[in-house]
């Protein structure tokens, strides 16, 4: 049922992005075709106008027909003479071009003499400069439009004439210009156009036409044959390099007053227009700033300055700008159907910053794409897509957590919400299912977590790979003991490596072990047995490795065990040793009783009666003392011992005591030496006399006759507490370095050349060792071959 529906949960999911995605590129596409939302876009522009600003052109100066200027001289309008002075004034400089942006269609009013001079005045310096452009403007004329020139004087006189018409967006504000427009068949480029004719400067592009689109696609399209029409070409979005006031400028009445130095203006485009409130032709434009309007002579230097840094803005075509806005549409769909909601969310969001980003930077280079028709198709893409998901997700939700309160379920039900049933609509019935879904995976996990945790051995279940994904508190803190504080996460193999690999005959025939096996399939019969190592402290271990699989039995993880059996293979050992004490060390006396019987039987073969006896002894006195030995490890192996606080110089002495006949017979001197009054300690009485008595027959019976026994007894502090030492030293002849380190194992007997032959049984210095241990402490050797032997007690003191 599951392999059925998640492939077809997929189908379904893939026609929902088709569709989304058809559905969201003709939006973006067509919003996009025809330039998006023009008052969004136009916003953004405008932002990112501002946001482009460049400096000022050094050879571009305003003189300003300010309000500075009116109140020197006068109220507007003023007499042409003036303009004739200040023309000439500025001639002297040698600028590039003039642009006087006054508009005079028609003569002076009031035709007097004085009049008429002063527009021959302003003619005759026309004429002169050679360098100046005259505004010309449409009017109504019946119900077509005509061209307002200048007066027949000044159109003789003036170098050039440009039109000082502006492109109004149906916001009102200024953002595009027409290079050129005419009518009836003759054209007038635009002021700033013609005054970077004037100065000679090439504005035109390679194709040797003006920049900006063209109206129309056909040259019929562009025909200026019809009569009273006004026919306008070359639009460009105005590239602005700055609000009001960016470009330097200068007051009318100063210049007129000379107080503006003539190298002021060489070299210099020179725009004279007006700029004061209420005689201005001012307007809203991208970049007016806090006034809400600019003036129209500083347009028109905004526009030249574009020019002659061949710096144009135009539209993009309507294709250019549907595929601008369908691409980041397409990546953030593709991104819906790879990722999670919240990257789909961080990505649909970088892809909006991104689109305004590749918009401005388009807009720097002269390219304006409207980005509005992505940007909108961008925000509703994402919920839309969203919305249709968690629709499908709720739906097969609801099914699958119907059929999941159907199933059987593992762990009895607890009846948590009580009451009296209630209608519930379809959202509630699935909301209650997901609290019941939810609680029981919660009780079934807290059940395995419990249930790992409460096993008897250390416990790792890993991902398929041998990560470790669960593991209960014997794992943890074996491994914490082995120096691995964390292991959530670690891969099994190196866990295991600081163990001692298992030998080939653990594993499979012709295979040598590696803790990878761990995790392969093909060595589970054998790791289900387990395989026996050991760790780096000497512990016994017994690891098994066992597959988990899904409910479609598909391999999901692993399952090991590690079992420390250190305790069991001590048992067996001490089995194996104690059996062959046994049959072999218990055994030889008793067979040497029953062949000595033989022996004495048969006439010819019998020993003397004293000799017989002599014998028997010997062997029943090592019988005895074999199991006397074997007794009393026994003993003190077991975990019942009697403590009581003694003296320990009392324990010494009483040892001594017991040994002073055995040393005395092989005329060895026993000798104490005690520093100190009180030795108090907590201890068996009588385990530790027999250990001391057994150090001191040791001794005894490794030393050669007329030597001495010397029994130290120290009281010592280490880290402030106190510590009892007792050393046992002897002359004999000392025991080699190679059989030390088994001296203290059991059945293990040493002996060296001119050493005095003992028939111990390898038992007395186990004894020894396991009693100072079992009372915490330690015992220790040094020997010198040839010198002698010294054993160390060290036991831990009562304070007073």
């Amino acid at each position: 049922m599951i392999k059925q529906v998640i492939p077809l949960i997929k189908r379904v999911a893939f026609r929902q992005w088709t569709a989304i995605t058809i559905l969201m590129l003709i939006v973006a596409g067509s919003m996009g075709y025809v330039n998006g939302l023009g008052r969004l876009d136009r916003t953004l522009y405008d932002q990112f106008m501002r946001a482009d600003s460049r400096p000022a052109r050094d050879d571009i100066i305003i003189v300003a027909i300010d309000d500075y200027s009116i109140s020197k001289l006068g109220r507007w309008p003023w007499d042409r003479s003036l303009h004739a002075k200040l023309l000439n004034r500025i001639m002297h400089a040698n600028p590039l071009a003039i642009g006087l942006d006054v508009i005079m269609p028609e003569a002076e009013q009031g035709q007097s003499p004085g009049s008429r001079a002063d527009d021959r005045a302003l003619a005759k310096a026309l004429a002169a400069s050679k360098l100046t452009v005259l505004p010309i403007v449409v009017a109504s004329a019946g119900p077509g439009l005509k061209a307002l020139l200048p007066t027949p004087d000044f159109l003789a006189a003036a170098r050039s004439l440009g039109h000082i018409h502006l492109e109004l967006d149906p916001d009102g504000v200024v953002r595009s210009v027409f290079l050129q427009e005419g009518q009836d068949g003759k054209w007038w480029p635009h002021f700033s156009v013609a005054l970077a004719g004037v100065a000679g400067q090439k504005i035109t592009r390679a194709d040797g036409n003006l920049p900006g689109a063209r109206v129309g696609n056909t040259p019929a399209d562009l025909d200026p044959h019809k009569a009273g029409s006004w026919q306008r070409d070359y639009q460009i979005q105005i590239p602005f390099a700055g609000s009001s006031g960016h470009f330097r400028s200068v007051p009318y009445a100063s210049v007129l007053r000379g107080d503006v130095p003539d190298q002021f203006f060489t070299g210099k485009y020179v725009l004279i227009g007006a700029t004061a409130l209420g005689m201005a032709d001012t307007f809203p434009t991208p970049v007016s700033g806090t006034s809400g309007v600019m003036s129209g002579i500083e347009i028109n230097a905004n526009i030249l300055a574009g020019l002659l840094d061949h710096k144009t803005i135009s539209i993009a075509r309507p294709v250019q700008t549907a595929l601008f806005s369908i691409v980041p549409v397409l990546i953030a769909l593709s991104s819906y159907l790879l990722w999670t909601p919240r990257i789909s969310l961080l990505i649909t969001a970088t892809l909006m910053l991104l689109t305004m980003a590749a918009s401005y930077f388009l807009l720097t280079l002269g390219l304006w794409i409207a980005p509005t028709a992505a940007l909108i198709a961008l925000a509703i893409a994402h919920p839309i897509w969203n919305w249709i998901r968690l629709e499908s997700a709720i739906s097969y939700l609801g099914q699958e957590f119907m059929l999941l309160d159907q199933e059987p379920h593992l762990l009895p039900e607890v009846n948590t919400e009580p009451g009296p049933q209630q209608v519930e609509d379809v959202l509630e019935q699935r909301i209650n299912a997901m609290r019941v879904a939810a609680r029981r995976v919660r009780d079934l996990r807290q059940f395995i977590s419990d249930s790992v945790n409460s096993l008897p051995d250390a416990t790792l279940i890993t991902t398929i790979d041998g990560h470790v994904l669960v593991s209960n508190q014997f794992a943890r803190d074996y491994f914490a003991a082995a120096g691995i504080r964390n292991i959530d996460g670690a891969l099994l193999p190196y866990l295991f490596s600081n163990m001692s690999t298992p030998q080939a005959s653990n594993a499979s025939a012709g295979h040598t072990f590696s803790w990878w096996d761990l995790i392969d399939l093909e060595h589970v019969s054998t790791l289900t047995n387990g395989t026996t190592v050991q760790d780096q402290q000497g512990r016994d271990l017994l690891i098994k490795s066992g597959p988990c699989h899904s409910a479609r039995q598909v391999l999901t993880g692993w399952i090991v065990s590690i079992v420390d059996i250190t305790v069991i293979r001590a048992a067996e050992r001490s089995r194996d040793e104690t059996l062959r004490f046994l049959s072999h060390d218990m055994r030889a006396p008793q067979a040497s009783i029953l062949a000595l019987l033989e022996l004495q039987g048969n006439p010819s073969s019998a020993l003397p009666q004293k000799e017989f006896f002599a014998r028997i002894e010997q062997a029943a006195r090592k019988t005895l003392g074999l199991a006397d030995n074997f007794v009393q490890l026994a003993r003190a192996e077991s975990s019942e011992y009697r403590l009581e606080i003694v003296d320990f110089q009392d324990v010494l002495y009483d040892a001594v005591d017991e040994m002073w006949s055995l040393a005395n017979n092989k005329k060895i001197e026993l000798i104490t030496d005690i520093e100190g009054q009180e030795f108090l300690t907590n201890i068996d009485r009588s385990l530790m006399a027999r250990a001391l008595c057994n150090l001191i027959s040791n001794a005894i019976s490794y030393s050669l006759p007329d030597t001495r026994i010397t029994c130290f007894l120290r009281l010592k502090y280490v880290k402030l507490l106190p510590q009892i030492v007792c050393r046992i030293s002897d002359r004999g002849c000392g025991i080699a370095p190679h059989d030390q380190v088994k001296l203290f194992q059991r059945y293990q007997r040493v002996s060296a050349p001119g050493q005095p032959h003992t028939d111990g049984t390898g038992l007395g210095l186990v004894f020894v060792k396991t009693v100072v241990e079992r009372h915490f402490g330690e015992i220790t050797l040094e020997s010198t071959l040839g010198e002698g032997s010294t054993f160390i007690v060290t036991l831990p003191a009562l304070t007073n």
